[in-house]
């Protein structure tokens, strides 16, 4: 189930048996490229997404436990123990689900894409507050394979500025907040089309549904000097992503001053080129509460669960749990709800019925 991009350069794949005429597809990892097979330790892969993004046309070893009979419900389940201290790390159920390691009744949503798990997401909430970038809804997955929790920049920026998170200033950022946040905010006032908005003043191209980036040339002045020059992917990204956390604070009825000031401080927030932001380890117990809707219901992630500690004492560091990763429509906004989230909500994956549950870990 990783969702690491390098998986997709495993090969060869061998043919083996499994003593009883039953042949079983073997992939051999020759070569595992990335900082994350460094830093962590595995004993192996074991793939459990969808047939459709396998390597080489091989059947995954869940295919091939329903195919050959081996289970009695066509359901897998993960419980992640996040008591560190507890000898017991997880669990997985091939066939049913543990009632131990949950509380309630699960809250399935139908699979919308084959592949890796895929459903349908409702909004994010900062503490209490919906930030409206996912209003309309977001594509998301399930996966055990990735350790934190992946999101859109424009949303993690925000989470990262509530919960006091630092990452590496974007330039870009700045820079359109410097020259054009007034004006976004501005034809946000007039109520003047979200989506148009980056397109009017000139940093992208409106393709009839959104904003999209071009190599246009673009007249800056700048007290008495005019520089003209190609704005990149970077500068129409950055003006997508203002005008979302201007329309956010708009709904929140806060000042124009404020506003800009509010935008002008998420650009500090951008996550550095790993994805990483780091908080201080003694302001944990003040952090907001980030919230997922799914199926209509709201599941809360609190800062405990949410922030990564590494270390002890005065050499502890303490991580956020939300990375940035960008997805371009169509597959995406996506939202990869990793270890981070599948920690604090067993999950089922219901084969049978082609969809994903989530109910309280216990």
């Amino acid at each position: 189930m990783a969702a690491i991009p390098n998986l997709r350069r495993l090969f060869p794949r061998e043919r083996r048996c499994d003593g009883k005429g039953r042949g079983k597809d073997f992939i051999e990892a020759t070569r595992e490229p990335g900082v994350t097979f460094l830093m962590a330790k595995f004993d192996g892969i074991l793939g459990l997404g969808f047939r459709e993004i396998s390597v080489g046309d091989a059947v995954p070893v869940w295919d091939n436990m329903m195919k050959q009979g081996l289970i009695k419900e066509p359901v897998f389940s993960f419980w992640l123990n996040r008591h560190v201290d507890e000898e017991e790390g997880g669990e997985i159920v091939f066939g049913g689900v543990d009632p131990n390691h949950f509380k309630g009744k699960h809250t399935y949503v139908p699979v919308t894409q084959k592949g890796y798990w895929q459903f349908d997401m409702g909004d994010v909430i900062i503490g209490g507050k919906p930030t409206g970038y996912c209003g309309r809804g977001c594509s998301a997955i399930a996966d055990s394979g990735t350790s934190l929790l992946a999101g859109p920049t424009t949303v993690v920026a925000m989470i990262n500025k509530a919960i006091g998170a630092s990452g590496v200033v974007s330039q870009q950022c700045k820079t359109v907040v410097s020259q054009y946040g007034q004006t976004i905010l501005d034809l946000l006032m007039a109520e003047a089309g979200p989506k148009k908005i980056c397109s009017q003043i000139g940093l992208c191209t409106f393709d009839g549904t959104k904003s999209v980036s071009m190599g246009i040339e673009s007249v800056v002045n700048e007290g008495d000097e005019r520089s003209s020059g190609a704005v990149n992917d970077a500068m129409c990204s950055a003006c997508e992503m203002a005008v979302v956390w201007m329309q956010n604070q708009v709904m929140q009825n806060q000042t124009q001053e404020r506003i800009l000031q509010y935008v002008d401080e998420l650009c500090d927030r951008m996550p550095n080129p790993m994805g990483e932001s780091g908080v201080e380890c003694g302001s944990v117990s003040s952090m907001p509460t980030v919230s997922f809707t799914i199926g209509g219901k709201v599941f809360d992630l609190r800062p405990e669960e949410y922030i990564l500690k590494v270390g002890e004492g005065t050499a502890a560091q303490c991580i956020s749990g939300f990375t940035a990763l960008d997805i371009p429509p169509p597959r995406g906004p996506l939202w990869i709800l990793g270890d981070v989230f599948m920690g604090r909500y067993h999950t089922v994956f219901d084969y049978g019925n082609m969809q994903v549950g989530f109910a309280e870990a216990a």
